[in-house]
């Protein structure tokens, strides 16, 4: 029988429980406490090596679950990641703590996710942006695992037309940080709406970074070094890309700083909202590729509280609220009238059925 929600009687109890949530950090990662909480349930995050500062889907991440405990009033442990050896010892940390659901952000975590699930039957788990693996990267249906994704296809296709619809070279990109399908299907999205884009008006506006037919491009070869996100985006640049879409967490920082020392060149963030995330380059940042992973964090620790954990999927899409772009911002009145007409009925076609954007990394 799953732990259930309990409200304790006594304010020394509450403090006693609230201490536990302030234990030393673990190797590799931190622990986060909730602050005057009375309930006992406790919704605990472990992130990928990207850190819960990296502006992206673990700030998101994060952000849900502070958002959950200050909605719910219950208490929240975290344990930040360094790298991936970080992964199963953080989960089996937060285990000891006495966690009711372990939230793990990303497609990383997916095997350490499945083997601990598997161990602690009484123990909820969700895991962002996949589902749970076993040692050979099979996907395996748990009980007590629910994954949360996001079809940010949808959401990059109308990027992807945007891009076009705003590139004065002709020419466009995209690179990820790792060939995962969390990140790839960013890039299928966006590729998808640059060439529909073409067939509507008749141009040739082309995407350097990623080929969705071979599933093949360019890759940081992981989340963290900022100066490959920079090289690879300088070498766009050269090759006349005016619009970039990292799709690489904090790698992406780097994109920004390459945009920030050419003419001309603006950025499409993913995630969370860029403007927001990166003030000081805010004036770069054409949209972002929203997914509210936050939103769908504190959705499923709601449910979980209120003992209505189930593993069906969540997923996030157009129709739903899940994904979407961001606001042009300083861009907004650069953007053509016409142009921001043709994305919001490329929205509606996208809810309605009548475009149906693929990708083989689609949830």
């Amino acid at each position: 029988m799953k732990r259930a929600t309990q409200m304790t009687a006594l304010a020394a109890v509450a403090a006693l429980t609230l201490a536990a949530c302030g234990s030393a950090p673990d190797e590799g990662g931190s622990t986060g406490t909730a602050g005057g909480s009375e309930s006992s349930f406790k919704a605990c995050m472990v992130s990928d090596a990207g850190g819960f500062d990296d502006k992206s889907f673990n700030e998101s991440g994060y952000n849900g679950l502070m958002a959950a405990e200050k909605n719910l009033g219950i208490q929240t442990a975290t344990a930040e990641s360094k790298e991936e050896s970080n992964f199963a010892p953080n989960i089996d940390n937060l285990i000891s703590e006495n966690c009711n659901i372990i939230v793990t952000v990303g497609f990383l975590l997916a095997t350490a996710t499945g083997d601990a699930a598997q161990a602690n039957a009484d123990v909820d788990f969700a895991i962002v942006d996949s589902t749970a693996q076993d040692a050979d990267g099979n996907t395996i249906e748990l009980d007590n695992v629910k994954p949360i994704s996001f079809d940010t296809a949808q959401a990059s296709f109308l990027a992807g037309y945007l891009a076009a619809g705003m590139s004065k070279t002709g020419t466009v990109a995209t690179y990820g940080g790792l060939q995962i399908p969390s990140v790839t299907i960013f890039m299928d999205g966006f590729v998808d709406g640059v060439a529909n884009y073409n067939e509507t008006h008749g141009t040739d506006v082309k995407t350097l970074g990623w080929n969705k037919e071979s599933q093949n491009g360019s890759f940081a070869g992981g989340f963290e070094d900022q100066s490959q996100g920079q090289q690879l985006t300088q070498t766009f640049i050269d090759q006349g890309a005016d619009i970039i879409m990292p799709v690489a967490g904090p790698v992406g920082v780097g994109t920004l700083a390459a945009a920030k020392d050419a003419t001309d060149v603006s950025v499409i963030w993913v995630d969370a909202d860029g403007f927001e995330t990166n003030p000081d380059s805010g004036d770069l940042i054409l949209t972002s590729v929203l997914k509210e992973i936050g939103a769908g964090v504190e959705d499923v620790i709601t449910a979980a509280s209120e003992d209505e954990f189930s593993n069906e999927p969540y997923v996030g899409t157009l129709e739903n609220g899940g994904v979407d772009i961001a606001p042009y911002h300083d861009f907004d009145s650069k953007v053509p009238q016409e142009l921001k007409d043709e994305i919001d009925q490329l929205r509606k076609d996208i809810i309605d059925g009548t475009i149906v954007v693929e990708s083989p990394s689609s949830p």
